[in-house]
């Protein structure tokens, strides 16, 4: 189901899910903006319309298995496997260091695509690509729902549903919190 960059902003916009303040992003950049994608992925039939959107993106690879990291990625990662027809895993911190735990594993060959909800820096989809290859997986593409622009750590090809240039900048070169605007953290990097 084709969606325009129209329409993903608007579903967005619909769902309450851009929000404007003074954050700290999960990469531990700040911006006055942040994408809250776990508004959008509450409508169930929303979540589908966008994970057939981000599976037609990448229709013309082969894949596998989805994986995404958790605990953002979860969700719509489920939701573009189901779309695809594929299996899905996920992985998790452990003592700081993302895994494949639940006995989840990549097989050697396998062609993987790594989904996630928002991409800033990358850093998450860095470390579920860094776990796909020491599995001697093939990272066939990533994809998510929101690329928030800049660079990335990551070089796989990268075909997000929707480019949504928002400045963020390192904390010291925050104006907000040189103005002692109080920050909000709200990503899953830091749960315990």
């Amino acid at each position: 189901m084709t969606m325009s960059d129209a329409d993903v902003l608007s579903a967005l916009r619909g769902a309450g899910a851009i929000l404007h303040g003074h954050f700290q992003l999960t990469s531990g950049r700040h911006s006055d903006t942040y994408v809250q994608c776990a508004r959008v992925l509450e409508d169930p039939a929303l979540t589908t319309r966008l994970a057939e959107a981000m599976a037609e993106k990448i229709s013309d690879e082969r894949i596998d298995l989805v994986a995404a990291p958790a605990v953002g990625g979860i969700i719509i990662g489920f939701a573009v496997a189901q779309a695809l027809g594929v299996k899905f895993i996920f992985s998790e911190r452990q003592q700081g260091a993302m895994t494949f735990r639940r006995s989840f594993a990549v097989e050697p060959g396998q062609r993987v695509l790594v989904v996630e909800d928002v991409v800033t820096t990358g850093g998450s989809v860095a470390e579920v690509i860094d776990l796909v290859h020491q599995s001697g997986g093939v990272v066939a593409a990533v994809t998510s729902i929101i690329d928030r622009g800049g660079e990335k750590a990551f070089s796989a090809e990268y075909k997000p549903l929707l480019r949504l240039d928002v400045e963020s900048m390192e904390p010291q070169d925050c104006p907000q919190c040189a103005g002692g605007v109080p920050i909000d953290s709200p990503g899953s990097r830091r749960l315990s």
